[in-house]
């Protein structure tokens, strides 16, 4: 199946938004994708994943649209972060629908901190039927230093190569040590749960947004990125563990936080089309 492209403005607060809608060139599945874009960004993504993404899915019947946030790329307006795109998103929604007569629904897929603000967004409307999760952003101070601890000092600690090199007088082991210290205080005073209310953090309100929002999600997770590894651990913890994201979870082992090879970016590809289409013979029974 082959696919077009429309380039299209919309309106959102007073404000103009592009987005470029790709479309099978016969009439598509009833379940389109909305890509949120995580920041700063705008609507081609590292390496075009977006571009490569959308045709790919049109291509295989189904609809996608990208576009850019207000303040981001070719829109107007003043630039905002991913808990302040909500407006932006349902514009989105609203234009896909109308543009594409029979659209029962749209899955949000978004990457980082645009998986983020779909958490936020996907209980607020009743025409997202689900949202596909690729390396959420959940930092807080606090899981920024477990992760590292855990990652990043533990490994180091554990590579011959490093102790060459501190022995050869490689390393500056003042402030090496400065670092290690320090990011075990900060890992410290998150198990003592310090610095921030728990039910407030950021992790605890994307996974309040999903369990509210009582529709299907698929996580996709990055072997090499630190981001994914925060979110490992935010996951198994409260209230997370009551979600099944972990457990379902799409690994791609060798893959970065960006899918930043042909091969991984057409593996994530395949992924969202066949779980959008599982979407839609669900909806058709």
């Amino acid at each position: 199946m082959t696919f077009r492209e429309l380039a299209l403005l919309f309106e959102c607060g007073g404000d103009e938004l592009v987005g470029v809608l790709s479309l099978p060139e016969r009439e598509g599945g009833e379940v389109g994708v909305l890509v949120v874009v995580g920041g700063p960004q705008y609507r081609v993504g590292s390496h075009r994943q977006f571009v490569l993404l959308a045709r790919h899915l049109a291509a295989n019947g189904i609809p996608c649209m990208r576009f850019d946030y207000r303040g981001m790329g070719d829109a107007t307006g003043e630039q905002r972060d991913f808990e302040q795109v909500q407006d932006d998103i349902r514009c989105a929604v609203d234009t896909m629908m109308e543009r594409i007569p029979g659209l029962r629904g749209v899955v949000l897929w978004g990457l980082c901190d645009g998986a983020s603000a779909s958490c936020f967004y996907a209980r607020q409307d009743d025409r997202v039927l689900g949202t596909m999760l690729l390396n959420p952003w959940v930092r807080t101070a606090a899981t920024e230093a477990r992760t590292y601890l855990t990652h990043y000092y533990w490994q180091r600690l554990r590579d011959p190569a490093f102790w060459k090199k501190l022995l050869g007088g490689g390393v500056l082991v003042g402030k090496a040590l400065g670092g290690l210290l320090g990011t075990a205080r900060k890992a410290g005073a998150a198990r003592q749960g310090a610095g921030q209310d728990p039910v407030q953090s950021l992790p605890a309100r994307m996974a309040s947004g999903l369990a509210s929002a009582g529709k299907p999600y698929r996580v996709v997770l990055s072997g090499r990125d630190y981001v994914a590894r925060e979110f490992e651990q935010v996951a198994a913890g409260k209230p997370w563990a009551a979600l099944e994201a972990i457990r379902d979870a799409v690994r791609l082992d060798e893959a970065d936080h960006t899918f930043s090879t042909a091969a991984w970016r057409a593996e994530v590809a395949r992924v969202t089309a066949e779980w959008v289409e599982s979407m839609g013979r669900e909806g058709a029974r």
